[in-house]
């Protein structure tokens, strides 16, 4: 069998219906999904579950709160001039259009974020394969994943939901 990328499976078109499937799955299975237990970390913007339903959208909740996926190219952002994303439960500053990308991946790309201390990366072992999450280091929401398969300089691929940002033109 090949070893094929996550990028190679997302354009062959059954990557994202695999991941969404592989998902549904674990989490009714009651197996790890990131997001879904206690933080192991405190952050300064803390919020019972009542009041994140309460001020996120249900899509937003389901992304942020318990770390959904958005389908790929469903997003809004495609780089549209000059400004940065915060997190949409925030406003935490995390990403700039100076770092933003086309990864091809149908989600915001980015390959670094405004300053390491505006995110968290914890280990990610759902879905049966090891990765990195991305979280806000301000609410733990969740963003999405980092890779190393991004452009120089850094070589890394921050890819975000575009459900859990913010656009602030400049």
């Amino acid at each position: 069998m090949t070893n094929l990328t996550r990028r190679e499976l997302l354009r062959n078109g059954f990557g994202a219906a695999g991941i969404v499937g592989a998902s549904l799955l674990l989490g009714r299975w009651g197996l790890s999904q990131p997001g879904a237990s206690a933080p192991a970390h405190r952050y300064p913007v803390m919020k019972t579950d009542a009041q994140w339903k309460k001020q996120l959208t249900p899509a937003q909740y389901h992304i942020l709160r318990q770390a959904g996926t958005d389908p790929a190219y469903s997003g809004q952002y495609e780089k549209k001039g000059n400004g940065i994303y915060k997190c949409v439960a925030c406003d935490n500053p995390l990403y700039s259009t100076e770092t933003q990308f086309d990864s091809g991946t149908g989600w915001p790309s980015f390959w670094q974020p405004i300053s390491k201390s505006s995110i968290v990366k914890q280990s990610d072992t759902s879905l049966l394969m090891e990765r990195t999450e991305i979280v806000c280091a301000r609410c733990g929401s969740h963003l999405g994943h980092v890779f190393d398969d991004g452009p120089k300089p850094t070589g890394l691929r921050y890819c975000m939901n575009a459900t859990a940002l913010k656009f602030v033109k400049k």
